[in-house]
């Protein structure tokens, strides 16, 4: 017996759910990827990415996700055997690192453990011992989607600047873009990336760079640029140079709508919802850990991200058997433990289009399967997320 018929609930940290207006958008024809229609489009779009990224910088657009937004940032400020120093916090700022190191970068990884963000007085202490300058870049991620960590990107722009090092910083924003504050130009970021299928409630399949006037310098002498990443070659005369080729029409039509969605709603109100619907999750999680069968992946709650919670599982449980329930018996979608966590976690995501029911929905879920599979958890997690809200959104 299964109470799955419905709509699916869809509650892995991306793609996420992508709203009806979204997908409407895109329901159309093609169109001529030279007439003004497409050009306007591209020109607006990228304008409003400035604004999404808190920039006066450069923004370019690509048919990738988020791991080509990665070696698009690569390629155009970095040349062979110069080296990188990747603050670790998870999995994914060192899989950018990665790729880096695959075509012709060092990489060299500043360790930190899965339960914590990156400790800015350790990459302080490593850039003081790097006389030389031989870091030409910091790899750093605000969210990752992995461990559930938010890292305090002002803090570690500071640790820099107290050292005066000249290393590029360059941070993914993928998880957190259109989520949670990110403030490029204030924060001195150089380079950053996002990706369409979060925070910005789009289909997979666009990437995203934005790249102020220090990085735009060191482009000019980058000798890893190819044609396609190139962000000289995107700033052509033409509107398909934009793109290399023929834009991803539907995608764009979709950005459209899914901006337009986001200004109206205002960003300080995105911000606040994401963070309210993420206390509501937290709340749940923390009356369930009183089990100690489950708890937070992130010890430090300031270190908790607004995009996704990490639960980790006590040692000898399956993860795998609380998402197999929530799928099969109620037509709600967890995501896995993915790197070093897998077979140790599940993940609830609480970003993009989403609400007060979804996450609702989705604890009560979660809350069933425990009692379902004789999982030890404290009771009330359901309570508790309602009270969070209740307490925070005023009538």
């Amino acid at each position: 017996m299964s109470v799955s018929n419905g709509r699916q609930f869809l509650a892995i940290p991306g793609p996420t759910t992508i709203p009806d207006e979204v997908l409407a958008a895109m329901h159309r024809p093609a169109v001529d990827i030279y007439g003004g229609g497409m050009v306007e489009l591209t020109e607006t779009l990228l304008d409003d990415l400035r604004k999404v990224f808190r920039t006066e910088g450069h923004t370019y657009i690509y048919a990738c996700n988020g791991h080509g937004a990665w070696e698009a940032a690569a390629v155009n400020v970095l040349s062979r055997g110069q080296k990188i120093l990747v603050l670790e916090s998870g999995r994914f700022a060192v899989g950018w690192g990665q790729m880096a190191a695959q075509i012709g970068v060092e990489m060299e990884i500043l360790p930190c453990d899965l339960r914590r963000a990156v400790d800015p007085d350790a990459l302080e202490a490593r850039l003081r011992a790097d006389a030389k300058g031989e870091i030409k870049a910091i790899l750093v991620v605000q969210v990752d989607t992995a461990t559930g960590v938010v890292n305090d990107i002002p803090r570690i722009r500071a640790a820099i600047d107290r050292t005066g090092h000249g290393a590029l910083f360059m941070v993914d924003t993928i998880a957190s873009l259109a989520a949670m504050p990110f403030e490029m130009d204030a924060w001195k970021v150089d380079v950053a990336v996002g990706a369409s299928q979060k925070g910005l409630m789009c289909p997979p399949g666009l990437g995203f760079v934005a790249a102020n006037e220090r990085a735009k310098a060191v482009h000019r002498t980058a000798d890893l640029r190819t044609s396609y990443w190139d962000w000289t070659g995107r700033e052509g005369g033409e509107n398909y140079q934009r793109h290399c080729g023929t834009p991803p029409e539907h995608l764009l039509f979709g950005l459209r709508k899914s901006l337009d969605m986001i200004f109206a709603e205002g960003a300080e109100n995105v911000f606040l919802r994401h963070r309210l619907l993420a206390n509501a999750v937290r709340s749940a999680v923390d009356r369930w850990s009183e089990g100690q069968a489950l708890g937070f992946n992130i010890a430090d709650p300031a270190q908790r991200s607004d995009s996704v919670t990490t639960v980790r599982v006590a040692e000898g449980r399956d993860p795998q058997q609380i998402r197999t329930y929530c799928e099969k018996k109620a037509n709600v979608v967890l995501g896995s433990g993915i790197g070093a966590l897998s077979g140790k976690a599940f993940r609830i995501a609480h970003m993009g289009h989403v609400n007060a029911p979804m996450v609702l929905g989705t604890l009560s879920v979660v809350e069933m399967a425990l009692q379902a599979l004789g999982i030890p958890h404290g009771k009330g997690g359901i309570q508790a997320a309602v009270d969070s809200l209740g307490g925070s959104v005023a009538a």
